[in-house]
C-alpha cells in the first residue's frame, strides 16, 4: 500500500514517467548534461527540443534523475526536472489525423 501511495504521489507531481516520450526543456538555455549515472561523469549534452524516452528514474540527494534513450539508443542519465513529457503528449493530442482512403 505504501509503495502504491508513493507511486501515485510521484506520478501526480512529476513531469516524467518511466516509458514516457519527453523533450529536453532546460530553462537555463544551455545543453542538458547526460551523465554515466546520477550525479556522475558527463558523457555528452542534449539541446532543447530533443526528443527522448525515459527508461528509469532515481532520486539522489533530493533530485530526480531520468535514464533516457533517443532513437532506440540508451544515452545516460539527465536531471529529470529539465524534461517536459507533457509537450509530446499534448502535441499528439492536437495533431490532425490523416484521413483514411475508403476501401474499394
Amino acid at each position: 500500500m505504501a509503495a502504491f501511495l508513493v507511486a501515485a504521489t510521484f506520478a501526480g507531481t512529476a513531469d516524467t514517467v518511466i516509458g514516457a516520450d519527453c523533450v529536453v526543456a532546460d530553462p537555463t538555455g544551455t545543453p542538458l548534461n547526460v551523465r554515466v549515472k546520477p550525479e556522475g561523469r558527463v558523457l555528452s549534452a542534449l539541446g532543447n527540443g530533443m526528443a527522448v524516452e525515459t527508461l528509469d528514474e532515481r532520486t539522489l540527494g533530493g533530485k530526480r534523475w531520468a535514464k533516457v534513450a533517443a532513437n532506440g539508443a540508451v544515452l545516460g542519465w539527465v536531471f529529470a526536472a529539465y524534461l517536459d513529457c507533457a509537450a509530446i503528449d499534448d502535441a499528439r493530442k492536437s495533431a490532425p489525423m490523416k484521413p483514411r482512403t475508403p476501401p474499394q
